[in-house]
């Protein structure tokens, strides 16, 4: 029996040992799974995947299947949409506009003798189009620029947004009459602030690179009733409409 007993606090002995050994070994650290960052985006009237995930940076590919929507096309007022790498919810009603605006819409050209309704808003050399880009549309023009090379207001009217996006970088958009908006982006930096009114021709920013691009220029709209329209019909008509159209100076001279 003492030998039975002497067997058995042996075997105590052992087992308190190594839970002794374990416990001061050197522990591998828990690495848990990381929460994807993001926030959710409430469904307003008058939004869908396409216009949210613009807004956002996103495919509305990307955004159906990340949000387990198997129809892009069926989504609801209210919904909740969950955007990876948002920290903030988008007014996307202002950003995106609805629709590309068809090629046959024509705005009458002023008048000999009539002052033209808008200014160039910089000096520089048209290097994109407005129009079809691969399987995208471009919704303006791409006006390349000096970095800091000053950007004016077309015309007078409320900025109804000025801050940055992720593929825009540094952005202003500005409201003015008869449903007309203008688009302003890739700033160095905005000059304007949300609900500033400006005048024709103010200074609302300077030619940057901030957002997706591969080099300083203006990112340049015009969208009526928040559609997109080409902006070489609002603009005064340039000397010679080549591929690679510089603006003229005299409209330079046109803004303070």
């Amino acid at each position: 029996m003492a030998k039975l007993f002497a067997g058995y606090h042996r075997r105590i002995g052992k087992l308190l040992l190594l839970s002794f050994l374990i416990s001061c070994a050197p522990q591998k650290p828990i690495i848990l799974p990381k929460k994807t960052q993001g926030i959710y985006h409430i469904v307003k009237p008058g939004e869908n995947l396409f216009r949210i995930g613009k807004a956002y940076d996103l495919t509305h590919e990307e955004l159906a299947r990340i949000n387990g929507i198997r129809d892009a096309s069926q989504i609801h007022v209210g919904q909740r949409i969950f955007i990876p790498g948002a920290t903030r919810q988008l007014p996307v009603e202002i950003i995106t506009p609805v629709e590309v605006a068809p090629e046959t819409v024509i705005i009458p050209r002023p008048l000999d003798g009539e002052p033209e309704r808008f200014l160039w808003p910089v000096t520089g050399t048209i290097n994109s189009g407005f129009g079809p880009r691969g399987s995208t549309f471009h919704d303006g023009i791409d006006i390349a620029a000096a970095e800091g090379t000053p950007i004016h207001a077309i015309d007078r009217g409320e900025v109804i947004y000025s801050d940055q996006l992720r593929g825009y970088g540094n952005i202003v958009i500005i409201r003015h009459s008869e449903g007309l908006v203008s688009v302003y982006a890739h700033n160095e930096t905005n000059l304007v602030k949300q609900g500033q009114v400006v005048a024709r021709g103010e200074l609302v920013g300077r030619v940057g690179s901030t957002g997706r691009v591969t080099g300083p220029h203006l990112h340049f709209e015009i969208r009526r009733n928040n559609t997109a329209q080409n902006p070489l019909i609002f603009l005064p008509p340039l000397c010679c409409q080549q591929a690679l159209d510089t603006v003229p100076s005299k409209v330079t001279g046109a803004m303070p």
